[in-house]
């Protein structure tokens, strides 16, 4: 009955060592948070055309750019976290991955 003991200890230290030695799944960003890029503001046809673009039309369209610059400036902060959010994921895939190799060995 001893000899069961001793065969049962190492057993039940090996199961309680493989249950600390978890891997933890890491979690992608949610799509949700990735941010959505400013459309580029919409060209007028006379733009292209050879006697240009009424004064009126030019101005507006320059209106147009400016504000797309200024949605473009808040909008690269935004991307920029989310990259490294994704960096972040990728790491700690790559992390998860090389712990559940190590579960194997």
């Amino acid at each position: 009955m001893a000899r069961t003991l001793l065969w049962g200890l190492p057993i039940l230290a090996a199961l309680s060592a493989g249950a600390e030695a978890a891997c933890t799944r890491p979690e992608p960003p949610p799509p949700e948070s990735k941010p959505a890029k400013p459309p580029l503001p919409q060209k007028p046809a006379c733009l292209d055309a050879k006697e240009g673009c009424p004064g009126w039309e030019a101005y507006t369209y320059n209106d147009a750019v400016k504000a797309y610059n200024a949605q473009a400036q808040a909008y690269r902060p935004l991307a920029e976290a989310y990259v490294q959010k994704l960096n972040a994921y990728v790491k700690a895939s790559s992390d998860y991955a090389q712990c559940e190799v190590k579960t194997l060995q």
